[in-house]
């Protein structure tokens, strides 16, 4: 593989949709999922409590269940196996809460097919109208820092919405198992030279349902992951000079 970057062609894709106590939206997700005819729907139920896993099952999902709620990072390290052993060409990851519309699945694979770029981001600033304000700042203040530690610009680094194409994966997994493992994965594929592009999807929130976010926890563990990166680009610098003296 060269970066990930040389362009393949796609005969098989999964969709894989990490789900917590979503019994009222995860049918909907993957029956409308199911209409944009990938080779398979994987549900990864990450410990919850109602009838999301059986709900998903019924309506034509592979259901993975996590016995405790490990979050998502974990849930997602589930899914990717499962990819890696069926051996999908790609992978697009959309979240269970119904805030991804599944019909804008062809968009990546279109933006893929078109371009053959292998990590594709979902990108909702284009239209914030309906986007609460914290989530706003938030987005922007992700898309700078990323763009400070490692010079690539991705406009929503949190979008959850997002295409890989599966032989990337094993170059940009992370060991987070909630909120940062999203951003840590931008960072490897941009240390790597894997080339990330966006793909303009729809902005869906609704207002009135409590958010899996845990906002102070999340924010502490998205610092440990810039810190860690931060430390290791410094430490790669200092031996970099060291070698040319």
């Amino acid at each position: 593989m060269e970066n990930g970057n040389s362009t393949k062609t796609l005969e098989t894709f999964c969709v894989l949709i990490c789900a917590f106590n979503e019994e009222e939206q995860i049918g909907n997700v993957v029956r409308s999922a199911l209409d944009q005819h990938p080779n398979e729907v994987i549900v990864v139920d990450d410990g919850s409590s109602d009838a999301t896993a059986q709900i998903a099952e019924e309506c034509g999902a592979v259901v993975l269940k996590n016995g405790t709620n490990q979050g998502k990072g974990a849930s997602l390290n589930r899914g990717f196996k499962r990819v890696h052993e069926k051996q999908f060409d790609a992978v697009i990851v959309i979240d269970g809460d119904g805030q991804h519309d599944p019909a804008e699945i062809s968009r990546f694979l279109d933006a893929y097919r078109r371009t053959g770029i292998p990590v594709l981001i979902g990108n909702r600033m284009s239209d914030i109208q309906d986007m609460p304000l914290v989530r706003r700042y938030t987005n922007r203040f992700m898309a700078w820092v990323l763009n400070r530690l490692v010079k690539i610009y991705v406009a929503d680094p949190p979008c959850g919405y997002r295409f890989y194409r599966s032989d990337v994966l094993p170059f940009i997994l992370s060991a987070e198992t909630r909120f940062a493992f999203e951003f840590d994965v931008l960072v490897h594929a941009a240390v790597r030279r894997i080339r990330i592009d966006s793909v303009r999807i729809s902005t869906i929130y609704n207002r009135k349902r409590r958010s899996h976010v845990a906002p102070i926890q999340d924010a502490w563990l998205l610092f440990g992951v810039v810190k860690h990166h931060f430390f290791a680009a410094r430490k790669e610098a200092e031996a970099a000079l060291k070698v040319s003296r």
